[in-house]
């Protein structure tokens, strides 16, 4: 998912992307673990799309801090 896609989605929203995307990547540590992945590459992709939603999803936090004390 494209960060401008993920900027677009609500707080709620993104934290059940992230817990999603942490539970797909402990499918694949174990696949990888086992021997049984066919794209190894797929591990590095979710790490970094989870880090993409932790990254907006803490912007969004300061945002809302930011504003409310103002």
């Amino acid at each position: 998912m494209k960060a401008v896609e993920l900027r677009e989605m609500m707080l709620e929203e993104l934290r059940g992307r992230e817990l999603e995307l942490i539970e797909e990547l402990i499918q694949y540590k174990l696949q990888l673990s086992i021997k049984r992945m066919d794209n190894p590459l797929k591990v590095r992709e979710t790490k970094r799309e989870l880090a993409r939603v932790k990254t907006i999803i803490n912007e969004k936090i300061r945002e809302g801090k930011s504003s409310s004390d103002a």
